[in-house]
């Protein structure tokens, strides 16, 4: 199981340069279903491609840090859109505040038995001593970040810590427990629209971890053409719709 966990911790998805009138964006691994459907009803309407790179938010940003060509970043964390602004990375005036989401625990398979989010719950039982639970990168992913900043604030961090198994982004960790490789899981609740194979068991209490907002800008170093105008549309009642669907809060 082990090697399971740590091959699939190392996918990630790259993207390859766009033409001038395409458009690249890198986006939280957690966007991956409703932003696929987004770019591909664009691409209908406007017959410009949309390039899209997923990976933790962490990753993506130091991509672009060092000179990676994404046109627009959506991030799952204030965090790291703050970094590339305070480096001069985002073009002026295109950052914004785009959705919002759930943090939730998750079991393998469609009918698991609902728990009690708090203080008294026993993680390390529900695990089993061999069990795992699946979170992105506690110190680096913000869904890992937000799962490792609830479970402390309920206190139950340390007795669950050594049964973490980290993965590189939360579609990663989903795919996790969906396999049936972890039984549990930490991601965002957008994550358990999108994977029929997993039961959404808890919700973690928005107070105990910090408010999960997903800015969106675009780069100071884009030259494609067609970027602002997919940037506007990430902000249309068509694209709010679809991201509805997949359980994200719409902002806009």
């Amino acid at each position: 199981m082990h090697a399971r966990l740590a091959a699939l911790a190392l996918c990630a998805t790259t993207a390859m340069p766009a033409a001038a009138g395409d458009v690249t964006v890198f986006a939280a691994a957690s966007l991956r279903t409703a932003l696929d459907g987004i770019a591909a009803g664009w691409k209908a309407e406007t017959g410009h491609a949309v390039t899209l790179s997923y990976a933790g938010s962490s990753a993506l940003a130091r991509q672009i840090e060092q000179g990676a060509p994404a046109d627009i970043f959506i991030s799952s964390s204030v965090d790291w859109m703050d970094l590339l602004e305070t480096e001069a990375l985002l073009a002026p005036g295109t950052r914004r505040d785009l959705l919002g989401n759930t943090l939730v625990l998750v079991a393998h398979g469609p009918d698991a038995a609902p728990v009690g989010i708090g203080p008294a719950l026993d993680l390390p039982a529900l695990l089993g001593p061999e069990g795992r639970l699946a979170m992105a990168l506690v110190d680096a992913v913000p869904a890992g970040v937000y799962g490792r900043q609830a479970l402390e604030s309920l206190g139950l961090w340390e007795r669950v810590a050594p049964q973490v198994a980290q993965s590189d982004n939360v579609r990663t960790a989903l795919a996790l427990v969906a396999s049936g490789e972890a039984p549990l899981g930490i991601v965002y609740g957008s994550d358990a629209v999108a994977e029929p194979g997993v039961s959404v068991i808890g919700t973690f209490p928005e107070d105990s971890h910090a408010p999960i907002v997903y800015p969106v800008a675009q780069t100071a170093d884009s030259d494609s053409a067609a970027a602002a105008e997919f940037l506007a549309h990430l902000g249309s009642p068509a694209a709010a719709a679809s991201f509805a669907r997949q359980g994200f809060i719409v902002l806009e």
